[in-house]
């Protein structure tokens, strides 16, 4: 980081040099940057011009709810949030019987509205979509456009999610709801960011703010001790992972910083010792039909845990236990960049864009220089071609 660099500072994120926008991954520097160059900028300006267009749709589109789904969760209460386990289809043997596992092979399904995750994604994507437009445009509109969403999903009573994943990643004949669920809350990371961005328009009114707030302290409370969570914090591969980047995200969101520096102080004795080897690998990733695809997965995740154990000053992305760090788990698949043909595990589809996006996160981490950085499509308007200091 250079000197003189905005600072993330615990629960408060960037907002003190940010105009009191509260973000933990959107960092000052990059988008005011950004924004700078926006208007000589051909290929910022074409993803600025793209960004427009997505957020004038979103706009136009009613808010999506967990209400909104044509099924009832087994609980009787549509604001359960419902999803179906990606990996898990019919029987061809026992059509009318249980589900069963097809690693790697997605079953569409999952994307219906008998379910919720279409629903949470979209979301997802509209609330982060219009919070940079809103940052970018300066059009109030676009922040009211993300209250809006952020408000239907989080906060009115009438269509609102209850905060837990009790049913989420549920198996037809095997189970209601799996630990493997807490994954689909991982998009919330960037609607925190988003509500952070449409802070200066007021869009979102100050207990409005604080009962989002809430929303997610209860929301880490489930993670935390609920039987789906408590066992996905225990999973040794990019399930726990993610269960870490969530719950420590969203405690510094719900201003509960201790409970993100716990998870921080156990990360390298918890995950680097356990899930990282002495090469580098994950090596319960690289037992998957999307081996690759895992590895970047699982390193995105531990990113987002290092980002927030930095809001406390814990410096993960050096951290090293018994000679296993996430630096070098990042030079292990940055040396298979351009060598898709050589990679010895199984791989559906080589993940390249995915490894080029997450190798700008680790030279802004490490560099600058550190690897390659190629920042295209919608990445640039999150982070600079050039950051400050670069040669």
């Amino acid at each position: 980081m250079p000197p003189g660099a905005p600072v993330c500072d615990a629960s408060e994120g960037y907002s003190a040099s940010f105009d009191g926008r509260r973000t933990f991954a959107l960092r000052p520097a990059d988008l005011e940057a950004i924004k700078a160059a926006l208007p000589n900028d051909p290929a910022i300006g074409a993803a600025y011009r793209d960004l427009i267009a997505r957020a004038d749709k979103a706009l136009a589109a009613k808010p999506a709810s967990v209400t909104g789904k044509r099924s009832v969760p087994v609980s009787g209460d549509r604001h359960d949030y419902v999803s179906l386990a990606r990996y898990w289809w019919p029987n061809p043997a026992n059509p009318k019987g249980a589900y069963v596992r097809r690693d790697g092979d997605t079953n569409p399904e999952i994307e219906s509205d008998r379910f919720d995750r279409a629903a949470l994604a979209r979301m997802v994507r509209d609330a982060d979509t219009l919070g940079l437009a809103y940052y970018y445009s300066g059009d109030r509109k676009y922040a009211d456009g993300a209250a809006r969403v952020i408000r239907t999903w989080f906060l009115d009573p009438a269509t609102m999610m209850n905060p837990n994943m009790n049913f989420a990643q549920a198996v037809p004949g095997v189970s209601n709801g799996r630990a493997e669920g807490v994954l689909d809350g991982a998009g919330f990371i960037a609607v925190i960011d988003a509500a952070g961005l449409i802070v200066p328009s007021g869009a979102l009114t100050p207990a409005e703010t604080s009962a989002l707030e809430g929303w997610f302290s209860r929301y880490v409370d489930w993670m935390l001790t609920s039987p789906n969570g408590r066992a996905e914090g225990q999973a040794s591969n990019n399930h726990g992972l993610w269960y870490d980047a969530q719950v420590a995200r969203f405690a510094l969101f719900a201003r509960r910083p201790d409970v993100a520096r716990r998870i921080a102080a156990a990360f390298p004795r918890t995950r680097l010792a356990r899930q990282v080897d002495r090469s580098g690998a994950l090596p319960e990733e690289l037992t998957r039909t999307r081996s690759f695809h895992y590895s970047l997965y699982a390193l995105s995740a531990a990113y987002t845990v290092a980002d927030s154990a930095a809001c406390l000053g814990v410096d993960l992305y050096r951290a090293d236990e018994r000679g296993r760090s996430l630096r070098k788990a990042t030079d292990y698949v940055a040396a298979w960049r351009g060598r898709a043909a050589d990679w010895p595990y199984k791989e559906q589809g080589w993940p390249a864009a995915v490894l080029d996006e997450l190798l700008v996160h680790a030279d802004d981490a490490w560099g600058p220089g550190a690897y390659p950085r190629v920042v295209g499509d919608d990445l640039l308007l999150r982070r600079q071609v050039s950051p400050k200091g670069a040669p």
